[in-house]
């Protein structure tokens, strides 16, 4: 069995720790959830799907048994530039200073552009995600990067939530969200605009790792 003495013995003297037949089920379906994901699969989709199969666990429990059966998620790595700065167009302040957990829906809403390989070609997805339920709420795919892009990312999300005024939208410094067009049109919505810092990819995490997840599902 290619155990050495030592830990034979080791083993013994330990009480040995007994697991019932439902705990050693959901283990081995997290660690069957987790291979067909590709090692993607973070605690809250995790436990969504184990929800789905009748398991009944909280996303708490999830996090601490994926680190006690050593379930890491593999980070991805992006290969195409999607934010550009214009240095003539204002930018806004980091309102939320990597706090992504608001306490309530429409309070904060982020979003970005990613890039997709489809059978048409390259196309750029741009989303709007409310921050409290990790829902995508708005977005719009194109051939093109331009500020039409996210715009009509945003209309929809606007137009599907009615937001209450004062919500405040999180995005990079790219060109097209620090454009005049997409500012007047956070205005006339009663939006507040937030940026994160320049190359801080961190400052706009959630949504890199739903693009991340995207991509690689």
């Amino acid at each position: 069995m290619r155990v050495s003495r030592s830990a034979y013995y080791a083993r013994k003297k330990r009480p040995g720790q007994l697991i019932d037949a439902e705990t050693l089920h959901l283990h081995h379906r997290m660690k069957a959830l987790f291979r067909q994901s590709r090692s993607s699969l973070g605690s809250r989709e995790m436990m969504k799907k184990l929800r789905k199969e009748g398991f009944q666990t909280s996303r708490y429990k999830v996090r601490k048994l994926m680190k006690k059966l050593k379930l890491k998620v593999t980070q991805r790595i992006a290969y195409k530039v999607t934010t550009q700065r214009n240095h003539k167009d204002d930018v806004a302040d980091n309102l939320l200073n990597q706090n992504f957990n608001p306490v309530a829906p429409n309070q904060v809403w982020a979003g970005d552009i990613t890039y997709l390989k489809t059978a048409e070609g390259w196309m750029y997805l741009a989303i709007v995600m409310d921050l409290y339920s990790r829902r995508i709420v708005g977005w719009y795919i194109s051939k093109r990067m331009t500020t039409d892009l996210i715009c009509k990312a945003m209309i929809m999300a606007y137009n599907i939530r009615q937001p209450p005024f004062g919500l405040v939208f999180h995005s990079d410094r790219g060109s097209q969200y620090t454009s005049k067009r997409y500012r007047k049109l956070l205005s006339d919505c009663g939006i507040r605009a937030s940026m994160g810092d320049v190359g801080a990819c961190w400052d706009n995490a959630v949504v890199e790792r739903f693009f991340g997840s995207l991509k690689h599902d």
